[in-house]
């Protein structure tokens, strides 16, 4: 099944300080000194991919420098190209040349994730887990995750609904057996056991994911109809009605608007009838 491209609005130049910053600029950083990002949002890396740019490395150098925030004992941890850096790795380089940037935690949240969204597909999981990062370590909004990474609201809470997925179908969906588009309709059962049971049904059968909607749709139960709310009586109707009630021991029913409606009586004993009666003699009397 073909992998779902996540695509951006906003470029990364969108989030980088101008030059006017306190950023040291384009070094020459020897690789030993560089450390990879534990906070990446991606966590598999194709070894196919990684071995062809790193012969482009070997053939033409780096054409993009790497992206890194300096850390204490002169080291340097790369926000986004980790990529590159493998590759460099791979191909035998003593340096890489690097825009140093002082970044918040937050900065380099928001660049790592839509570094990889732009540079090469990322996992459906992996998309899910750096936009629930921005979320949870950053308290942003999904309003905010929207906006800043040029998404739809509802894009996103689609995207974070896959993370209460069983890890049994969130690995099918790593493994590219199930898109992200499969997730979701997944997402949407209520059983955990209908909820891998149809996603080893969809990734054998082949499913699309309008095939699924279908299927999942079959296991939902018929909602009841909504009964329809009585329309809220006015005041001075209410009061009305309890003057009856408490005038006649019965219990009354009040249906209608000022102009026209009706009075139901209900009585249940002879007892309360003869009361009735009683009521009306004194009326007329």
């Amino acid at each position: 099944m073909a992998k779902k491209t996540f695509g951006l609005g906003r470029g990364l130049e969108s989030l980088l300080p101008d030059s006017g910053d306190s950023g040291i600029g384009i070094m020459q950083i020897p690789i030993g000194e560089l450390d990879p990002n534990p906070d990446q949002p991606r966590q598999t890396f194709d070894e196919t991919t990684i071995a062809q740019l790193a012969a482009s490395i070997q053939d033409q150098g780096f054409l993009q420098p790497l992206l890194v925030v300096p850390t204490p004992g002169g080291r340097y941890r790369i926000v986004a190209g980790e990529r590159r850096y493998r590759a460099g790795r791979k191909a035998g380089v003593d340096t890489i040349p690097c825009i140093v940037r002082d970044l918040d935690v937050t900065q380099q949240m928001e660049i790592a994730l839509i570094e990889n969204l732009q540079r090469e597909d990322l996992n459906p999981m992996e998309a899910a887990r750096g936009i629930d990062a921005l979320k949870t370590q950053c308290g942003y909004t999904q309003e905010k995750i929207a906006a800043r990474l040029g998404m739809s609201r509802p894009a996103v809470a689609n995207m974070l609904r896959l993370l209460t997925l069983p890890d049994e179908v969130t690995e099918m969906v790593r493994d590219g057996l199930l898109t992200a588009g499969h997730a979701r309709v997944l997402a949407g059962l209520n059983s955990r056991e209908d909820q891998i049971r149809l996603a080893h049904r969809a990734a054998d059968e082949g499913m699309n994911v309008r095939q699924l909607e279908q299927l999942a749709a079959s296991l939902k139960p018929d909602r009841p109809a909504r009964k329809r709310k009585a329309p809220e009586m006015p005041a001075e109707l209410g009061e009305l009605q309890d003057k009856i009630r408490l005038k006649t021991g019965l219990k009354s029913t009040l249906t209608g608007n000022i102009n026209k409606g009706k009075i139901v009586l209900q009585y249940s004993t002879r007892e309360e009838l003869e009361r009735l009666n009683d009521v009306l003699d004194m009326i007329q009397g």
